[in-house]
C-alpha cells in the first residue's frame, strides 16, 4: 500500500471530520482531542501545531512523539479491513485512529475506548 494517496493527505482536512462525526452523536472535539494525543503521544499543543502546519499524515505519524504501547489492544473492521491485520504500518495508525472515532461515535465509554 506503500504510496497510498491518504498518506498525503493533510490531517487538517480530515481532523473537522472526526469532529463533525463526533458532534453528531452528542460527542466533543475534546474527546476527539483525547482519543488522537492518547494514540499519538502528541500533547495538546503539538496536536494545534499538526493542524495549523497541514502536515500529511505521513509527517503527522512521523512526528508523532509515540503510539499508546495498547494501541495493539484495538482490534476490529474499518472500511471492511480488519485493523489488526492491515500490513503497512502507516494505513494501520490511520485507520487504528478511525476506529477510536468510531467507537466515540457509536456512544462506547471513554475509558473503554483508551483501553
Amino acid at each position: 500500500m506503500s504510496g497510498h494517496p491518504i498518506f498525503k493527505m493533510a490531517f487538517a482536512k480530515v481532523y473537522p471530520l472526526y469532529v463533525q462525526k463526533a458532534e453528531r452523536k452528542n460527542r466533543t472535539k475534546e474527546d476527539v482531542d483525547r482519543i488522537i494525543c492518547w494514540l499519538t503521544g502528541y500533547d495538546q499543543a503539538g496536536l494545534e501545531r499538526q493542524v495549523e502546519r497541514e502536515n500529511d499524515f505521513d509527517t503527522f505519524f512521523a512526528e508523532a512523539p509515540g503510539m499508546h504501547p495498547n494501541c495493539s489492544m484495538i482490534k476490529g473492521v474499518v472500511c471492511g479491513v480488519r485493523v489488526e491485520e492491515i500490513e503497512d504500518p502507516l494505513m494501520q495508525k490511520i485507520r487504528l485512529m478511525d476506529k477510536l472515532i468510531d467507537e466515540l461515535a457509536k456512544g462506547k465509554a471513554m475509558d473503554n475506548i483508551l483501553r
